[in-house]
């Protein structure tokens, strides 16, 4: 899955899965929305918007169906494991 920089408006990022045709919204805040059957025009043409916010709403937002989820961190993903199963022994 090819992964890009967003940036403008509250997009942060974008990822892109050619055999799927599935196209991923990071927004600020963590929210990911994906959207289904995007054609690969679409996503070529969102990376390389002037203004990919823009294109975003006017080009995608409404058009394809889409999933919601967050963004896990590294960090959150560790927090939890170490949580659920106790932090792993360290050998000093």
């Amino acid at each position: 899955m090819e992964r890009r920089k967003l940036s403008g408006g509250r997009l942060v990022g974008a990822a892109y899965d050619a055999m799927d045709r599935r196209l991923e919204i990071e927004f600020l805040g963590g929210e990911v929305k994906a959207f289904k059957d995007v054609q690969a025009e679409v996503w070529r043409r969102l990376i390389a918007a002037p203004n990919p916010a823009v294109f975003y709403a006017d080009r995608i937002e409404e058009e394809y169906v889409t999933e919601r989820g967050r963004v896990v961190r590294a960090a959150d993903a560790r927090s939890r494991l170490d949580a659920l199963f106790g932090p792993p022994d360290r050998k000093d």
